[in-house]
């Protein structure tokens, strides 16, 4: 009887091929690939879409998405002009052709984009927002400012409108009318971290070291994850000769971005100058591996090596400054002293005969400090004689922002302080960021053994991993997949034994997952449940495609809440049938802490880790959850073991919570 049933099922159950999927299901899967950032996989949902009906906008929008975040500009702004050929009306896809033609730098182009959806959406700030930058961008202030001033008439409270018209006004250097914007964007929110640090950035023009250094405290006391921040305060505190606190603010700022450029090159400076060299070294080494001809960064090297008796390393990196700069004096003096305390006296004495002849006649040649605190060089002046001093950004506040403002997401995919993901089955084995941990469970690897023994052909023979993370099909993998569901298919429709049929099944739900087709893969875990209601992995991975679907579906309605009861159901009664699986308890915790149920998460956690102490996720989130509720006793010693195990990241969290 239940043969019959299973194969009545089986014969309504939609096959893979691209004929059999109707194009609204089309675009709901892109669009769920698109969400979880398989772009690859999304173009090829979209391409089956647009063959089967070509006249449809939506297709070409999402595909020119997924172009946009694989960086094809010039793909993404032909498919938006399709859209916008076929839907002149819709203002999303003028929003999208403005933010790839600004990629491509065609600001004019960008602006005339803007001009028409603001036409279909005037009162679309994030519009007026982006066609204002693009004339920043084109250097036209005055139009800048016009555009200011309505979106002011508008949104006469929007803080951030008057710390644009500030900007603006930096730009044309008025500073005067830049700080009476910026008060104005004080006044009516104190709390924009973007705010107060535009107003050090005034402060440091003006060389006033206190009050650069308060407005970046405040900027650093609302956002403290923003390590330009704390490069910007440093340079404050080193004018003001607390080389202390600018030391602690470079050691923040490369926790939060380890390859800084600037972090790591003022961190070496201020390290030469308290004497610390070997650790300076290792600042310049990194700023070396980013930047292998950087001249004043082998020049500093240089003679760090020499002050430490690497003597060979010194001369090789003075001498690739000489060639580049041959009548760089220090250098030529430097290099002489170190080839005589080699006894290469013949190469010494060819290096001082340049300087005495410069010195006898050009007086080219002075001494100069070991480090200088008084002057400060941009990053993008390259003279060997400034070699010591401070490094900032060129026009860093400004082009920084504007970068920022411009990659804004074209889907809003919305996320507080991030819980490591769930542990999902999988085909594509994507393991803990902890490279020396491997997922394991029993039950996971019994199946694997028993449906290899029950299936002639190995070409339908995949090993299920247990998975931590995202991971992206490229297009051959996407293709081998459709082929894997569609032999699937056929071995379903012909088997007559149950048994053999049972595990098909489950790994075409598998595969219909890891190609983000969730409702289909949710239909076959459905029938599979319906036949064997006590299988651990169909309630695990079903879960998670619940999950997935709905996270889906929430980030596209607003004001659309979660749902997790069908998933917590679901992982329960996977734990009903395999207690000692710790990812399921850690799944669960998930969930639990989604719906900021922390104690539940907690609990769930902490038997994941009763289960499998070397879990370093499982101590990271129940970390973050501690954290939520305040007990940091709790959170540190979590935190703490997380990093022990290898998720460093963990550190990083602890030192902002301090």
């Amino acid at each position: 009887m239940y043969r019959k049933v299973v194969f009545f099922i089986l014969l309504f159950i939609p096959f893979a091929g691209k004929a059999q999927f109707n194009t609204d299901k089309l675009v709901a899967v892109g669009r769920s690939a698109l969400y979880y950032e398989d772009y690859v996989l999304s173009i090829q949902y979209f391409n089956q879409a647009i063959s089967s009906k070509p006249y449809l906008y939506e297709p070409w929008f999402y595909r020119a998405v997924a172009k946009y975040y694989l960086g094809d500009y010039i793909g993404s702004e032909r498919d938006c002009s399709q859209a916008i050929n076929l839907n002149p009306f819709v203002v999303k896809n003028y929003e999208l052709r403005g933010l790839v033609r600004i990629q491509q730098e065609k600001y004019e182009e960008a602006i005339s984009d803007y001009v028409l959806a603001l036409k279909y959406d005037p009162e679309n700030d994030g519009l007026w927002n982006n066609r204002v930058l693009c004339r920043i961008h084109g250097k036209d202030y005055d139009g800048a400012l016009a555009d200011v001033d309505t979106m002011l008439t508008k949104w006469s409270r929007n803080s951030r409108v008057y710390s644009m018209q500030s900007e603006i006004y930096l730009l044309r250097k008025d500073t005067v009318k830049a700080m009476e914007a910026l008060e104005k964007s004080i006044e009516i929110n104190p709390y924009d971290a973007s705010t107060w640090a535009v107003r050090s950035g005034i402060s440091l023009k003006r060389e006033a070291w206190d009050k650069a250094e308060e407005y970046l405290s405040r900027a650093i006391h609302l956002q403290s994850d923003n390590a330009g921040y704390y490069i910007n305060r440093a340079l404050a505190r080193l004018k003001r000769n607390n080389l202390r606190g600018a030391m602690d603010d470079y050691d923040t700022a490369l926790d939060l971005e380890p390859d800084n450029f600037l972090g790591h090159y003022n961190r070496g400076l201020l390290r030469a100058h308290v004497g610390d060299d070997n650790m300076a070294i290792l600042d310049f080494d990194f700023v070396l591996k980013l930047e292998p001809d950087n001249i004043m960064a082998l020049f500093n090297r240089a003679i760090l090596l020499d002050k430490t008796g690497d003597l060979r390393g010194a001369i090789r990196d003075y001498s690739k400054v000489i060639k580049k700069f041959p009548n760089f004096w220090t250098g030529l003096l430097h290099r002489a002293e170190c080839y005589r305390r080699l006894g290469m006296v013949k190469q010494a004495e060819a290096d001082e005969f340049k300087v005495y002849k410069a010195r006898l006649y050009k007086s080219l040649y002075g001494v100069q400090p070991r480090m200088s605190k008084d002057q400060i060089r941009r990053q993008s002046d390259v003279n060997p004689e400034k070699y010591n001093q401070i490094v900032v950004a060129d026009d860093a506040e400004v082009e920084q922002k504007y970068k920022s403002e411009y990659r804004g997401l074209v889907q809003n995919r919305a996320s507080d302080m991030d819980y490591m993901p769930m542990y999902e089955l999988s085909y594509e084995y994507v393991g803990s960021e902890i490279s020396r941990y491997i997922p394991f469970d029993r039950q996971v690897d019994a199946f694997n053994t028993v449906s290899e023994k029950l299936m002639d052909d190995g070409s339908l023979t995949k090993k299920i991993y247990i998975s931590n993370g995202l991971h992206n099909l490229d297009e051959k993998r996407v293709s081998e997949y459709f082929k894997y569901i569609d032999g699937l298919t056929a071995k379903l429709t012909s088997s007559k034994d149950t048994d053999s049929l049972m595990p098909l099944l489950l790994r075409r739900a598998l595969a219909y997952s890891e190609i983000q087709n969730f409702d289909s893969a949710i239909e076959d875990f459905n029938t599979y449940i319906e036949i064997d209601s006590i299988s651990s992995l169909a309630y695990w991975q079903r879960a998670i495609c619940l999950f997935k679907a709905n996270e889906v579906k929430t980030s596209q309605s607003k004001g659309m809440a979660m749902k997790t009861t069908n998933v917590l159901s679901d992982i329960s009664k996977a734990l009903e049938n395999n207690p000692q699986c710790a990812y399921l308890y850690y799944n669960r915790g998930n969930v639990y802490a989604l719906l900021k149920d922390y104690g539940n998460a907690i609990e769930d956690y902490g038997k994941a880790i009763e289960i499998d102490e070397n879990m370093a996720e499982a101590y990271y989130n129940r970390g973050l959850s501690y954290l939520f509720v305040n007990n940091k006793e709790s959170s540190n010693r979590d935190l703490s073991k997380a990093g022990e195990l290898g998720l460093y990241k963990a550190y990083s969290i602890m030192k902002k919570n301090r």
